[in-house]
C-alpha cells in the first residue's frame, strides 16, 4: 500500500493505531504544531539537540501540506494527537481542524522508524514490530540543552537486540543522522535515569530476554516532555508512535 493510500486510510479513520512497521520504506515524522510565537525558541531547541529533534520540514504559518507528501493534510493525517495546554496534556485526539490556527507552525522531525526498516533489511528482527506492539519509550535523567522556553530532559525509544547484533545495529542506524542517528546508550538502563523497565512512559513495555540487550536511541517525543516544562499556552503533537508518513523514501535521509 502506498503512502497516500494509508494517508487517506487514516484521514478516513480507518487506521487510528500506531504505524510502526507500516510502509516501512518511506520517511515517518514526528510531529510538533506551536504558534508562532513559540516557534524560533522551538527551532532553537531542535538545533542545539539535533540528535533528539532532527526537523526535517518546517510549515510556514498556516500552512498544513507537507512538501515530502502530495496532498497531505497534517490537521487529518497522523492517527493520534496529543493536545497540550499550559504543559498539561488535556486530550487525545483524531484530528486536529478544530483546534487549528492561522498562525500554527507544524515542524515534522525524523523518526526511528526508518532506520528500523533498514535494520529488518539487514535481516535482524525488531521485536515489538514481530510482536505488533508501539516502540517502548521511556524519560531519563539526560538533560536536553535548552533554548528559550524549551528545557527539561530527553526521551529515549528502546529495542532489545542480541549481543551479537549490536554492533551491526549501532553501524546500520548511524548511517541515518536526521532520523536519530546511532544510539545514546547500550545496556544498564539505570544509568540514563530508568527506574522500571516494565512501565514506560510512552509505547508499550517489551520483554527482555536473557541472551538480549536493551538499545537506546533519542527520540522524537523529547518536545512533548519539555512542554510540560515550557508551558506554551497550546501544542498540539502526534500521539507517540503514530507518526505523519511522507512519501519520501527512506534511502534518501541515508547519510
Amino acid at each position: 500500500m502506498d503512502a497516500a493510500t494509508i494517508r487517506e486510510r487514516i484521514r478516513s479513520g480507518e487506521h487510528q493505531g500506531t504505524t510502526s512497521g507500516i510502509s516501512g520504506d518511506k520517511v515517518q515524522a514526528n510531529v510538533v504544531i506551536l504558534p508562532r510565537k513559540y516557534a524560533f525558541d522551538f527551532l532553537l531547541f531542535a538545533m542545539r539537540n539535533k540528535k533528539a529533534v532532527p526537523i526535517i520540514e518546517v510549515l510556514e504559518d498556516g500552512r498544513y501540506e507537507s512538501v515530502y507528501a502530495k496532498g497531505s493534510d497534517v490537521r487529518t493525517d497522523v492517527p493520534k494527537y496529543n493536545i497540550y495546554r499550559y504543559g498539561e496534556l488535556i486530550e487525545t485526539v483524531d484530528e486536529v481542524e478544530s483546534y487549528w490556527q492561522d498562525d500554527f507552525v507544524t515542524f515534522l522531525i525524523g523518526c526511528s522508524f526508518t532506520f528500523e526498516q533498514a535494520i529488518m533489511d539487514g535481516g535482524i528482527d525488531i521485536k515489538h514490530i514481530k510482536e505488533g506492539k508501539n516502540v517502548a519509550m521511556y524519560k531519563t535523567d539526560i538533560p536536553a540543552e535548552p533554548a528559550g522556553l524549551f528545557h527539561g530532559q530527553a526521551v529515549v525509544s528502546m529495542r532489545p537486540f542480541k549481543k551479537e547484533d549490536i554492533d551491526d545495529v549501532i553501524a546500520i542506524t548511524e548511517r541515518f543522522p536526521d532520523m536519530h542517528g546511532g544510539p545514546v546508550h547500550v545496556g544498564e538502563p539505570g544509568e540514563i535515569g530508568i527506574a522500571n523497565m516494565k512501565d514506560p512512559d510512552y509505547g508499550e513495555a517489551i520483554d527482555i530476554a536473557d541472551d538480549e540487550v536493551p538499545v537506546f536511541w533519542a527520540c522524537g517525543v523529547t518536545p512533548q516532555n519539555v512542554a510540560l516544562n515550557a508551558k506554551p499556552e497550546i501544542m498540539i503533537t502526534h500521539l507517540p508512535g503514530h507518526m505523519f508518513i511522507t512519501d519520501i523514501n527512506n534511502e534518501e535521509f541515508k547519510a
